[in-house]
Protein backbone atom coordinates (compact mmCIF):
# COMPACT_ATOMS: atom_id res chain seq x y z
CA UNK A 1 0.00 0.00 0.00
CA UNK A 2 1.19 3.59 -0.56
CA UNK A 3 2.97 5.09 2.42
CA UNK A 4 1.27 7.72 4.56
CA UNK A 5 2.41 11.31 3.97
CA UNK A 6 5.50 12.01 5.99
CA UNK A 7 5.01 13.87 9.27
CA UNK A 8 7.47 14.76 11.97
CA UNK A 9 7.35 12.38 14.96
CA UNK A 10 6.80 15.30 17.34
CA UNK A 11 4.31 17.12 15.09
CA UNK A 12 1.75 18.61 17.58
CA UNK A 13 -0.94 18.79 14.89
CA UNK A 14 -0.65 15.06 14.23
CA UNK A 15 -0.76 14.43 17.97
CA UNK A 16 -3.98 16.43 18.22
CA UNK A 17 -5.43 14.41 15.34
CA UNK A 18 -4.54 11.06 16.88
CA UNK A 19 -5.94 12.16 20.25
CA UNK A 20 -9.39 12.84 18.75
CA UNK A 21 -11.93 10.18 19.76
CA UNK A 22 -14.20 10.88 16.79
CA UNK A 23 -13.37 10.49 13.08
CA UNK A 24 -11.05 13.38 12.16
CA UNK A 25 -8.95 14.75 9.29
CA UNK A 26 -5.88 16.99 9.31
CA UNK A 27 -6.02 19.47 6.41
CA UNK A 28 -3.18 21.62 5.03
CA UNK A 29 -3.94 24.77 3.01
CA UNK A 30 -3.36 24.74 -0.75
CA UNK A 31 -1.27 26.56 -1.76
CA UNK A 32 0.90 26.45 1.34
CA UNK A 33 1.59 30.20 1.16
CA UNK A 34 -0.76 33.04 0.32
CA UNK A 35 -4.54 32.77 0.27
CA UNK A 36 -5.67 29.14 0.14
CA UNK A 37 -8.20 27.97 -2.46
CA UNK A 38 -8.34 24.34 -1.35
CA UNK A 39 -7.01 21.96 1.33
CA UNK A 40 -4.97 18.78 1.14
CA UNK A 41 -5.83 15.85 3.42
CA UNK A 42 -2.54 15.37 5.28
CA UNK A 43 -3.67 12.63 7.65
CA UNK A 44 -6.79 10.88 8.97
CA UNK A 45 -6.97 9.30 12.42
CA UNK A 46 -7.69 5.71 13.38
CA UNK A 47 -11.38 6.44 14.05
CA UNK A 48 -11.91 7.89 10.56
CA UNK A 49 -14.25 6.10 8.16
CA UNK A 50 -14.53 7.48 4.65
CA UNK A 51 -18.18 8.11 3.62
CA UNK A 52 -17.33 6.45 0.28
CA UNK A 53 -15.76 3.42 2.08
CA UNK A 54 -12.23 4.10 0.75
CA UNK A 55 -9.21 3.04 2.80
CA UNK A 56 -7.07 5.81 4.38
CA UNK A 57 -4.32 5.60 1.73
CA UNK A 58 -6.91 6.44 -0.95
CA UNK A 59 -7.82 9.62 0.92
CA UNK A 60 -4.58 10.92 2.40
CA UNK A 61 -2.52 13.16 0.15
CA UNK A 62 -5.46 14.20 -2.04
CA UNK A 63 -7.14 17.58 -2.13
CA UNK A 64 -10.48 18.06 -0.44
CA UNK A 65 -12.27 19.05 -3.66
CA UNK A 66 -10.87 16.00 -5.43
CA UNK A 67 -11.90 13.67 -2.60
CA UNK A 68 -15.32 15.14 -1.76
CA UNK A 69 -16.41 17.19 -4.82
CA UNK A 70 -20.15 17.16 -4.11
CA UNK A 71 -19.80 18.20 -0.46
CA UNK A 72 -17.39 21.01 -1.43
CA UNK A 73 -19.81 22.28 -4.09
CA UNK A 74 -22.54 22.38 -1.44
CA UNK A 75 -20.51 24.74 0.77
CA UNK A 76 -18.05 22.59 2.72
CA UNK A 77 -15.04 24.25 1.07
CA UNK A 78 -16.42 27.77 1.65
CA UNK A 79 -17.06 26.94 5.32
CA UNK A 80 -13.49 25.67 5.85
CA UNK A 81 -11.93 28.60 3.99
CA UNK A 82 -13.85 30.91 6.34
CA UNK A 83 -12.60 29.02 9.41
CA UNK A 84 -9.03 29.30 8.06
CA UNK A 85 -9.36 33.02 7.27
CA UNK A 86 -11.04 34.09 10.53
CA UNK A 87 -9.46 31.61 12.94
CA UNK A 88 -12.89 31.13 14.52
CA UNK A 89 -13.85 27.48 15.15
CA UNK A 90 -17.12 26.21 13.71
CA UNK A 91 -19.42 23.63 15.27
CA UNK A 92 -22.78 22.40 13.96
CA UNK A 93 -25.02 19.90 15.72
CA UNK A 94 -26.31 18.87 12.31
CA UNK A 95 -24.72 19.61 8.93
CA UNK A 96 -26.21 18.19 5.73
CA UNK A 97 -23.61 17.12 3.16
CA UNK A 98 -23.70 14.87 0.11
CA UNK A 99 -20.89 12.44 -0.72
CA UNK A 100 -20.39 10.32 -3.82
CA UNK A 101 -20.13 6.54 -3.73
CA UNK A 102 -18.96 5.92 -7.24
CA UNK A 103 -21.34 8.19 -9.14
CA UNK A 104 -24.22 7.73 -6.67
CA UNK A 105 -25.01 10.67 -4.36
CA UNK A 106 -25.16 9.67 -0.68
CA UNK A 107 -26.71 12.40 1.53
CA UNK A 108 -25.59 12.40 5.17
CA UNK A 109 -26.44 14.32 8.35
CA UNK A 110 -23.30 14.90 10.38
CA UNK A 111 -22.26 16.43 13.68
CA UNK A 112 -19.43 18.65 12.47
CA UNK A 113 -16.55 20.65 13.97
CA UNK A 114 -13.59 22.48 12.44
CA UNK A 115 -10.81 24.58 13.98
CA UNK A 116 -7.57 26.18 12.84
CA UNK A 117 -4.56 24.80 14.69
CA UNK A 118 -1.78 26.97 16.06
CA UNK A 119 1.44 27.14 14.11
CA UNK A 120 2.76 28.54 10.82
CA UNK A 121 1.24 25.87 8.49
CA UNK A 122 -2.27 27.06 9.36
CA UNK A 123 -3.67 23.54 9.31
CA UNK A 124 -7.28 22.70 10.08
CA UNK A 125 -8.50 19.90 12.33
CA UNK A 126 -11.89 18.71 11.04
CA UNK A 127 -14.05 16.16 12.82
CA UNK A 128 -17.37 14.73 11.73
CA UNK A 129 -19.60 11.81 12.63
CA UNK A 130 -23.09 10.72 11.59
CA UNK A 131 -25.76 11.84 14.03
CA UNK A 132 -26.99 8.97 16.20
CA UNK A 133 -30.64 7.96 16.53
CA UNK A 134 -30.99 9.48 20.01
CA UNK A 135 -29.29 12.73 18.98
CA UNK A 136 -31.32 12.85 15.80
CA UNK A 137 -34.62 12.26 17.59
CA UNK A 138 -33.83 15.00 20.13
CA UNK A 139 -32.86 17.47 17.40
CA UNK A 140 -35.91 16.56 15.32
CA UNK A 141 -38.13 17.17 18.33
CA UNK A 142 -36.55 20.57 19.03
CA UNK A 143 -36.75 21.50 15.35
CA UNK A 144 -40.39 20.41 15.12
CA UNK A 145 -41.26 22.50 18.18
CA UNK A 146 -39.46 25.52 16.76
CA UNK A 147 -40.96 25.25 13.27
CA UNK A 148 -44.47 24.67 14.59
CA UNK A 149 -44.12 27.45 17.21
CA UNK A 150 -44.92 24.94 19.96
CA UNK A 151 -43.98 24.93 23.67
CA UNK A 152 -44.93 22.53 26.45
CA UNK A 153 -45.78 22.95 30.11
CA UNK A 154 -46.39 20.81 33.20
CA UNK A 155 -47.83 22.02 36.51
CA UNK A 156 -47.86 19.87 39.66
CA UNK A 157 -50.98 20.95 41.52
CA UNK A 158 -49.76 19.29 44.75
CA UNK A 159 -46.42 21.10 45.01
CA UNK A 160 -47.07 24.12 42.78
CA UNK A 161 -43.96 23.27 40.73
CA UNK A 162 -44.24 24.46 37.12
CA UNK A 163 -41.98 23.50 34.23
CA UNK A 164 -41.91 25.28 30.87
CA UNK A 165 -39.93 24.12 27.86
CA UNK A 166 -37.41 26.68 26.51
CA UNK A 167 -38.83 29.72 24.68
CA UNK A 168 -42.30 29.36 26.24
CA UNK A 169 -42.20 32.89 27.64
CA UNK A 170 -41.12 34.24 24.25
CA UNK A 171 -43.91 32.32 22.51
CA UNK A 172 -46.46 33.85 24.89
CA UNK A 173 -45.05 37.33 24.34
CA UNK A 174 -43.87 37.65 27.93
CA UNK A 175 -40.62 39.43 28.86
CA UNK A 176 -37.45 37.31 28.86
CA UNK A 177 -36.83 35.68 32.21
CA UNK A 178 -40.50 35.70 33.24
CA UNK A 179 -41.21 32.97 35.79
CA UNK A 180 -43.66 30.27 34.66
CA UNK A 181 -47.26 31.43 35.13
CA UNK A 182 -49.65 29.11 37.05
CA UNK A 183 -52.68 28.03 35.05
CA UNK A 184 -54.98 29.66 37.62
CA UNK A 185 -53.25 33.01 36.97
CA UNK A 186 -53.14 32.68 33.19
CA UNK A 187 -56.48 34.50 32.59
CA UNK A 188 -54.91 37.68 33.99
CA UNK A 189 -52.44 37.67 31.07
CA UNK A 190 -54.96 37.22 28.25
CA UNK A 191 -57.30 39.57 26.45
CA UNK A 192 -60.35 40.37 28.63
CA UNK A 193 -62.70 38.96 25.97
CA UNK A 194 -60.91 35.59 26.15
CA UNK A 195 -60.64 35.20 29.95
CA UNK A 196 -63.76 33.03 30.19
CA UNK A 197 -62.54 30.64 27.47
CA UNK A 198 -59.20 30.16 29.24
CA UNK A 199 -60.91 29.64 32.62
CA UNK A 200 -63.15 27.01 31.00
CA UNK A 201 -60.13 25.03 29.77
CA UNK A 202 -58.34 25.29 33.13
CA UNK A 203 -61.45 24.22 35.06
CA UNK A 204 -62.08 21.34 32.66
CA UNK A 205 -58.62 19.92 33.34
CA UNK A 206 -58.32 20.73 37.05
CA UNK A 207 -61.87 20.32 38.35
CA UNK A 208 -63.52 17.96 35.86
CA UNK A 209 -60.52 15.81 34.88
CA UNK A 210 -61.00 16.11 31.13
CA UNK A 211 -58.81 17.62 28.37
CA UNK A 212 -59.89 20.79 26.60
CA UNK A 213 -58.48 23.46 24.29
CA UNK A 214 -59.09 27.01 23.12
CA UNK A 215 -57.48 29.83 21.15
CA UNK A 216 -56.96 33.10 23.03
CA UNK A 217 -55.27 36.44 22.54
CA UNK A 218 -52.47 37.63 24.76
CA UNK A 219 -52.67 41.16 26.05
CA UNK A 220 -50.95 43.72 23.86
CA UNK A 221 -47.38 43.61 25.21
CA UNK A 222 -45.70 45.31 22.27
CA UNK A 223 -46.56 46.38 18.76
CA UNK A 224 -48.79 43.40 17.94
CA UNK A 225 -51.12 40.84 19.56
CA UNK A 226 -50.42 37.13 20.01
CA UNK A 227 -52.96 34.43 19.18
CA UNK A 228 -52.16 31.28 21.13
CA UNK A 229 -53.75 27.84 21.18
CA UNK A 230 -53.89 26.24 24.65
CA UNK A 231 -54.30 22.48 25.03
CA UNK A 232 -54.54 21.17 28.62
CA UNK A 233 -54.67 17.53 29.73
CA UNK A 234 -55.16 16.31 33.34
CA UNK A 235 -52.82 13.81 35.03
CA UNK A 236 -54.85 11.89 37.66
CA UNK A 237 -53.59 10.38 40.93
CA UNK A 238 -54.64 6.85 42.04
CA UNK A 239 -57.90 8.21 43.47
CA UNK A 240 -58.84 9.81 40.15
CA UNK A 241 -58.29 13.39 41.26
CA UNK A 242 -56.22 15.69 39.05
CA UNK A 243 -52.66 15.82 40.45
CA UNK A 244 -51.02 17.70 37.59
CA UNK A 245 -51.82 19.29 34.27
CA UNK A 246 -49.73 18.88 31.13
CA UNK A 247 -50.23 20.59 27.83
CA UNK A 248 -48.93 22.85 25.14
CA UNK A 249 -49.02 26.42 23.90
CA UNK A 250 -48.85 27.05 20.14
CA UNK A 251 -48.45 30.44 18.51
CA UNK A 252 -51.14 30.47 15.80
CA UNK A 253 -50.93 34.21 15.07
CA UNK A 254 -49.76 33.76 11.47
CA UNK A 255 -52.48 31.21 10.80
CA UNK A 256 -55.11 33.51 12.34
CA UNK A 257 -54.10 36.53 10.29
CA UNK A 258 -53.85 34.47 7.10
CA UNK A 259 -57.34 33.12 7.70
CA UNK A 260 -58.61 36.63 8.41
CA UNK A 261 -57.01 38.01 5.23
CA UNK A 262 -58.39 35.16 3.16
CA UNK A 263 -61.86 35.68 4.62
CA UNK A 264 -61.73 39.38 3.71
CA UNK A 265 -60.48 38.55 0.23
CA UNK A 266 -63.27 35.98 -0.23
CA UNK A 267 -65.88 38.57 0.66
CA UNK A 268 -64.40 41.16 -1.70
CA UNK A 269 -64.28 38.68 -4.59
CA UNK A 270 -67.96 37.80 -4.01
CA UNK A 271 -67.38 34.50 -5.81
CA UNK A 272 -68.87 31.03 -5.43
CA UNK A 273 -65.67 29.25 -6.37
CA UNK A 274 -63.93 26.84 -4.01
CA UNK A 275 -61.52 28.20 -1.39
CA UNK A 276 -58.55 26.66 -3.20
CA UNK A 277 -59.40 28.55 -6.39
CA UNK A 278 -59.79 31.79 -4.43
CA UNK A 279 -56.41 31.32 -2.74
CA UNK A 280 -54.81 30.73 -6.13
CA UNK A 281 -56.42 33.85 -7.58
CA UNK A 282 -55.27 35.95 -4.63
CA UNK A 283 -51.71 34.65 -4.93
CA UNK A 284 -51.70 35.25 -8.69
CA UNK A 285 -52.92 38.84 -8.28
CA UNK A 286 -50.34 39.55 -5.62
CA UNK A 287 -47.64 38.18 -7.88
CA UNK A 288 -48.79 40.12 -10.94
CA UNK A 289 -49.02 43.33 -8.94
CA UNK A 290 -45.48 43.04 -7.63
CA UNK A 291 -43.76 41.84 -10.84
CA UNK A 292 -44.01 44.58 -13.50
CA UNK A 293 -43.61 43.37 -17.11
CA UNK A 294 -40.86 45.91 -17.85
CA UNK A 295 -38.09 47.44 -15.71
CA UNK A 296 -37.87 51.17 -15.05
CA UNK A 297 -35.34 53.06 -17.22
CA UNK A 298 -31.84 52.66 -15.74
CA UNK A 299 -29.93 54.71 -18.33
CA UNK A 300 -29.15 57.45 -15.81
CA UNK A 301 -27.26 54.81 -13.84
CA UNK A 302 -25.37 53.75 -16.96
CA UNK A 303 -27.34 50.53 -17.48
CA UNK A 304 -29.80 49.06 -19.95
CA UNK A 305 -32.11 46.41 -18.45
CA UNK A 306 -34.56 43.69 -19.47
CA UNK A 307 -36.62 41.35 -17.28
CA UNK A 308 -38.64 38.17 -17.74
CA UNK A 309 -41.02 36.22 -15.55
CA UNK A 310 -42.07 32.70 -16.57
CA UNK A 311 -44.83 31.25 -14.36
CA UNK A 312 -45.22 27.56 -13.68
CA UNK A 313 -47.47 25.76 -16.16
CA UNK A 314 -49.36 24.27 -13.20
CA UNK A 315 -51.99 26.74 -12.05
CA UNK A 316 -51.82 25.58 -8.44
CA UNK A 317 -48.06 26.28 -8.20
CA UNK A 318 -48.03 30.08 -8.02
CA UNK A 319 -44.64 30.60 -6.44
CA UNK A 320 -42.63 33.15 -4.52
CA UNK A 321 -40.09 34.12 -7.21
CA UNK A 322 -39.58 37.88 -7.51
CA UNK A 323 -37.30 40.54 -8.91
CA UNK A 324 -36.73 44.25 -8.49
CA UNK A 325 -34.80 46.85 -10.46
CA UNK A 326 -34.93 50.44 -9.29
CA UNK A 327 -32.97 53.68 -9.30
CA UNK A 328 -32.02 54.93 -5.84
CA UNK A 329 -31.62 58.58 -4.83
CA UNK A 330 -27.81 58.43 -5.06
CA UNK A 331 -28.01 57.36 -8.77
CA UNK A 332 -27.05 53.78 -7.94
CA UNK A 333 -29.17 50.94 -9.31
CA UNK A 334 -30.63 48.19 -7.11
CA UNK A 335 -30.83 44.77 -8.78
CA UNK A 336 -32.46 41.88 -6.91
CA UNK A 337 -33.89 38.42 -7.58
CA UNK A 338 -35.31 36.17 -4.88
CA UNK A 339 -37.26 32.99 -4.30
CA UNK A 340 -39.60 32.50 -1.36
CA UNK A 341 -39.96 28.86 -0.29
CA UNK A 342 -43.29 27.22 -1.08
CA UNK A 343 -46.22 28.06 -3.32
CA UNK A 344 -49.62 29.69 -3.05
CA UNK A 345 -50.81 32.57 -0.88
CA UNK A 346 -48.15 32.11 1.80
CA UNK A 347 -45.29 32.25 -0.72
CA UNK A 348 -46.82 35.18 -2.61
CA UNK A 349 -47.49 37.28 0.50
CA UNK A 350 -44.02 36.50 1.87
CA UNK A 351 -42.50 37.51 -1.45
CA UNK A 352 -44.38 40.83 -1.42
CA UNK A 353 -43.27 41.53 2.16
CA UNK A 354 -39.58 40.82 1.46
CA UNK A 355 -39.49 42.74 -1.82
CA UNK A 356 -41.05 45.84 -0.29
CA UNK A 357 -38.89 45.59 2.82
CA UNK A 358 -35.69 45.38 0.78
CA UNK A 359 -36.62 48.32 -1.42
CA UNK A 360 -37.25 50.46 1.66
CA UNK A 361 -34.03 49.33 3.33
CA UNK A 362 -32.02 50.12 0.19
CA UNK A 363 -32.82 53.80 0.59
CA UNK A 364 -30.52 53.86 3.63
CA UNK A 365 -27.53 53.59 1.26
CA UNK A 366 -26.31 50.35 2.89
CA UNK A 367 -24.41 47.75 0.86
CA UNK A 368 -25.92 44.43 -0.27
CA UNK A 369 -24.34 42.41 2.56
CA UNK A 370 -25.83 44.68 5.23
CA UNK A 371 -29.16 44.76 3.38
CA UNK A 372 -29.41 40.95 3.37
CA UNK A 373 -28.60 40.89 7.09
CA UNK A 374 -31.49 43.25 7.76
CA UNK A 375 -33.73 41.33 5.36
CA UNK A 376 -32.96 38.13 7.27
CA UNK A 377 -34.42 39.76 10.40
CA UNK A 378 -37.44 40.93 8.39
CA UNK A 379 -37.93 37.40 7.05
CA UNK A 380 -38.20 36.07 10.60
CA UNK A 381 -40.59 38.84 11.66
CA UNK A 382 -42.76 38.95 8.55
CA UNK A 383 -42.94 35.38 7.33
CA UNK A 384 -42.79 33.17 10.41
CA UNK A 385 -40.72 30.03 9.82
CA UNK A 386 -40.47 30.43 6.02
CA UNK A 387 -37.13 30.73 4.23
CA UNK A 388 -36.04 32.44 1.03
CA UNK A 389 -33.02 32.84 -1.24
CA UNK A 390 -31.90 36.11 -2.83
CA UNK A 391 -29.15 37.86 -4.75
CA UNK A 392 -28.84 41.57 -4.02
CA UNK A 393 -26.61 43.88 -6.10
CA UNK A 394 -25.95 47.62 -6.13
CA UNK A 395 -24.33 49.19 -9.20
CA UNK A 396 -22.36 52.43 -8.82
CA UNK A 397 -22.18 54.19 -12.20
CA UNK A 398 -19.45 56.66 -11.19
CA UNK A 399 -16.94 53.83 -10.79
CA UNK A 400 -18.75 51.14 -12.80
CA UNK A 401 -18.51 48.91 -9.73
CA UNK A 402 -21.01 46.24 -8.79
CA UNK A 403 -21.33 45.33 -5.10
CA UNK A 404 -23.27 42.13 -4.53
CA UNK A 405 -24.13 39.49 -1.94
CA UNK A 406 -26.17 36.31 -1.86
CA UNK A 407 -28.39 34.44 0.59
CA UNK A 408 -28.32 30.78 -0.42
CA UNK A 409 -28.86 31.74 -4.06
CA UNK A 410 -27.06 30.76 -7.26
CA UNK A 411 -24.46 33.31 -8.43
CA UNK A 412 -25.06 35.85 -11.23
CA UNK A 413 -23.51 35.13 -14.63
CA UNK A 414 -21.20 37.70 -16.27
CA UNK A 415 -21.05 37.86 -20.07
CA UNK A 416 -17.87 39.61 -21.18
CA UNK A 417 -16.10 39.57 -24.56
CA UNK A 418 -18.14 36.60 -25.79
CA UNK A 419 -17.49 34.47 -22.68
CA UNK A 420 -20.03 33.79 -19.93
CA UNK A 421 -18.99 32.72 -16.42
CA UNK A 422 -20.72 32.47 -13.04
CA UNK A 423 -19.27 34.93 -10.53
CA UNK A 424 -17.34 33.51 -7.54
CA UNK A 425 -19.81 32.93 -4.71
CA UNK A 426 -19.58 34.93 -1.47
CA UNK A 427 -20.71 33.18 1.70
CA UNK A 428 -24.35 33.68 2.66
CA UNK A 429 -27.03 31.28 3.94
CA UNK A 430 -30.79 31.25 3.35
CA UNK A 431 -32.89 34.12 4.67
CA UNK A 432 -34.73 32.97 7.78
CA UNK A 433 -32.40 30.02 8.43
CA UNK A 434 -30.39 31.58 11.29
CA UNK A 435 -30.75 34.41 13.81
CA UNK A 436 -27.71 36.55 12.96
CA UNK A 437 -25.78 35.22 9.95
CA UNK A 438 -22.95 36.96 8.10
CA UNK A 439 -23.43 37.88 4.44
CA UNK A 440 -20.15 38.34 2.62
CA UNK A 441 -20.05 41.07 -0.03
CA UNK A 442 -18.09 40.90 -3.30
CA UNK A 443 -17.12 43.67 -5.72
CA UNK A 444 -16.85 43.46 -9.49
CA UNK A 445 -15.36 46.00 -11.89
CA UNK A 446 -17.74 46.31 -14.83
CA UNK A 447 -16.81 47.39 -18.36
CA UNK A 448 -18.86 48.94 -21.16
CA UNK A 449 -20.61 46.12 -22.99
CA UNK A 450 -20.60 43.74 -19.99
CA UNK A 451 -23.89 41.92 -19.45
CA UNK A 452 -24.91 40.58 -16.05
CA UNK A 453 -27.67 37.96 -15.65
CA UNK A 454 -29.51 37.40 -12.34
CA UNK A 455 -31.99 34.50 -12.24
CA UNK A 456 -33.92 32.15 -9.97
CA UNK A 457 -33.30 28.42 -9.82
CA UNK A 458 -36.31 27.58 -12.00
CA UNK A 459 -34.04 28.37 -14.96
CA UNK A 460 -31.45 25.66 -14.21
CA UNK A 461 -32.79 23.23 -11.61
CA UNK A 462 -33.02 19.54 -12.57
CA UNK A 463 -34.05 16.55 -10.48
CA UNK A 464 -31.46 14.21 -12.01
CA UNK A 465 -28.37 16.46 -12.06
CA UNK A 466 -26.31 18.64 -9.82
CA UNK A 467 -26.63 22.34 -10.62
CA UNK A 468 -23.18 22.51 -12.28
CA UNK A 469 -24.30 20.85 -15.54
CA UNK A 470 -27.38 23.03 -16.23
CA UNK A 471 -25.35 26.10 -15.20
CA UNK A 472 -22.64 25.13 -17.70
CA UNK A 473 -25.33 24.78 -20.38
CA UNK A 474 -26.64 28.26 -19.49
CA UNK A 475 -23.20 29.89 -19.84
CA UNK A 476 -22.73 28.31 -23.28
CA UNK A 477 -26.17 29.56 -24.34
CA UNK A 478 -25.46 33.12 -23.14
CA UNK A 479 -22.12 33.19 -24.98
CA UNK A 480 -23.89 32.90 -28.37
CA UNK A 481 -24.49 36.30 -30.05
CA UNK A 482 -27.89 37.91 -29.47
CA UNK A 483 -29.53 40.96 -31.05
CA UNK A 484 -30.31 42.59 -27.69
CA UNK A 485 -31.06 41.85 -24.05
CA UNK A 486 -34.65 40.80 -24.78
CA UNK A 487 -33.49 38.26 -27.34
CA UNK A 488 -30.86 37.00 -24.89
CA UNK A 489 -33.45 36.38 -22.15
CA UNK A 490 -35.91 34.78 -24.57
CA UNK A 491 -33.23 32.35 -25.74
CA UNK A 492 -32.18 31.54 -22.15
CA UNK A 493 -35.78 30.59 -21.33
CA UNK A 494 -36.33 28.71 -24.59
CA UNK A 495 -33.20 26.56 -24.20
CA UNK A 496 -33.47 25.98 -20.45
CA UNK A 497 -32.98 22.32 -19.47
CA UNK A 498 -34.80 22.70 -16.11
CA UNK A 499 -37.40 20.02 -15.41
CA UNK A 500 -38.99 21.15 -12.11
CA UNK A 501 -41.66 23.37 -13.75
CA UNK A 502 -40.98 26.06 -11.19
CA UNK A 503 -41.48 29.81 -11.58
CA UNK A 504 -38.52 31.65 -13.08
CA UNK A 505 -37.39 35.29 -12.85
CA UNK A 506 -34.55 36.79 -14.90
CA UNK A 507 -32.86 40.21 -14.98
CA UNK A 508 -30.26 41.15 -17.58
CA UNK A 509 -28.39 44.47 -17.41
CA UNK A 510 -25.86 45.82 -19.92
CA UNK A 511 -23.26 48.44 -19.01
CA UNK A 512 -23.55 51.42 -21.35
CA UNK A 513 -20.52 53.07 -22.96
CA UNK A 514 -20.74 56.26 -20.94
CA UNK A 515 -17.55 57.67 -19.42
CA UNK A 516 -17.11 56.75 -15.76
CA UNK A 517 -15.50 59.16 -13.32
CA UNK A 518 -14.26 58.65 -9.80
CA UNK A 519 -11.78 56.40 -7.99
CA UNK A 520 -10.31 53.33 -9.73
CA UNK A 521 -12.75 50.42 -10.06
CA UNK A 522 -12.56 47.25 -7.96
CA UNK A 523 -10.26 44.46 -9.19
CA UNK A 524 -11.53 42.04 -11.83
CA UNK A 525 -12.05 38.56 -10.30
CA UNK A 526 -11.35 36.85 -13.64
CA UNK A 527 -7.81 38.20 -13.86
Amino acid sequence: LPARPATAPDDPDTAALDAALTPALLLSPEPATGTPVDFRITRVNAAFTDPADRPPHRVEGRTLTETYPRACAEGLLDLLLRVHATGRPHHADTLALTFLTGQTPAPALLEFAAARLAGPPGRLLVSWRPTGDDDRTDRLLRTAQRLSHLAGFEEDLRTGEIHWTPRTADLLGLPAGTAPVPLAALPAHVHPDDEQAVRRVVNAAVENGRPDSTVFRMRDLGSYTHYVRLVAEPVPDPTGRTAAVRGAFQDVSAQHWTETALAATTESLASTRQEAAERHLLALRLQQAILPPAPPPLESAGLRAAVRYRPSSQQDRVGGDWYDTTLLPDRTALLVVGDMAGHGVEAATGMVALRNALRGLAYTGAGPGRLLGWLNQAAADLTGAATATAVCARYHPDTRTLHWARAGHLPPVLLRDGTARPLPMPHGILLGAADDPEYQEHRLAMRPGDILLLYTDGLVERRDQSVEQPLDHLTRTLAEPAADLDALLDRALATSTADTDDDTCLIAVEVLAEPAAGPPPAPDPFR
